[in-house]
């Protein structure tokens, strides 16, 4: 146990290693630390808010997208972390990943207008009962007959598709909403989206027995559903939690909006060390000198540089 103080969170905080998740294999290299707080939730403060506030920025959309996250997380009890996407009932992961969006879009768009949490979470539950009449003729089939048609309605009538590897992916494809208007995106939101259909067939008792999401790990392949029953050991590290999940897409939102994009092989910080530094070559001054000149007109985006507001915000 350390304790130790955030910059961007007011008040210190006790840092543990979680328990290895049941869900998962135990020869995970994964290793993270959770805070702790020894103050309650209405004590914290996000300095990265407080900043902008002190500098004459609108944060209150920010804000109540960051509350609502807060609310949600509030409820991820040990247990709950540790549960698989397509049984977690504590967090509502889709609603989750909507406060992470909208906290984004406020400090990106200034607008006087949140995000439409609401509605896209109404586009969510669409998705689902928009299922049942055009696979009605399959609900009495075999489980792996009905995984199969509930998968051809994603990936083929819907059109969902997985960001193309290789190419440089656009932060939409890191957002719930920008995903469910696109029909493209990362890995972990087609998974969130997939965990949230089967969730709710589940709930209309369309689907009436254990069903599990194959996360993959490789660059290509596209989330599936599989009965659970016959699910194999080689499976367990494919299995996400609600923290895991929740866990990567802030990490991919962080990864992007870093704003020391050069070496990508290197950790997020000794990038940042090495800019310190000024191990520079001369295109990377005149980036910088670009990104400068476009911060001083209010812009915060930069190629190579990223977005440190909404780094900071993602970095949860």
């Amino acid at each position: 146990m350390d304790c130790t103080s955030s910059p961007w969170i007011s008040g210190t905080f006790t840092l543990s290693p979680p328990r290895p998740p049941l869900s998962l294999s135990s020869s995970s290299s994964s290793f993270r630390f959770f805070c702790g707080s020894q103050f309650s939730a209405k004590d914290l403060r996000f300095v990265l808010h407080d900043s902008l506030h002190f500098s004459g920025t609108d944060i209150t959309h920010a804000k109540a997208a960051r509350d609502g996250f807060t609310s949600q997380i509030r409820n991820l009890s040990e247990i709950e972390r540790e549960t698989s996407i397509c049984i977690n009932k504590g967090v509502e992961l889709g609603k989750t990943a909507l406060y992470i969006a909208a906290e984004d879009d406020a400090l990106m768009s200034h607008s006087s207008v949140p995000l439409p949490v609401d509605a896209f979470l109404e586009r969510l539950v669409n998705l689902s009962t928009s299922y049942c009449p055009h696979y009605r003729s399959s609900l009495a089939s075999s489980p792996e007959d009905l995984l199969d048609s509930v998968e051809r309605y994603l990936y083929i009538t819907k059109g969902f598709r997985r960001t193309t590897a290789g190419s440089n992916p656009s932060t939409k494809d890191y957002y719930l909403h920008s995903v469910l208007a696109q029909r493209c995106g990362s890995v972990a939101i087609l998974s969130l989206i997939y965990s949230e259909v089967l969730k709710m067939l589940q709930l209309w008792g369309v689907i009436n027995f254990d069903v599990e999401i194959y996360h993959p790990r490789d660059i290509s392949s596209l989330p599936r559903a599989y009965n659970k029953k016959k699910g194999k050991e080689s499976d367990q590290k494919h299995i996400m939690t609600s923290e895991s999940l929740l866990v990567e897409i802030l990490r991919n939102l962080k990864n992007t909006y870093w704003p020391f994009q050069q070496n990508p092989t290197e950790s997020l910080f000794l990038r940042a060390a090495i800019a310190a530094n000024c191990v520079n070559s001369g295109f990377e001054h005149a980036s910088a000198k670009a990104a400068q000149h476009r911060l001083d007109r209010g812009v915060w985006t930069s190629v190579l540089f990223g977005d440190m507001r909404r780094a900071l915000s993602d970095d949860k």
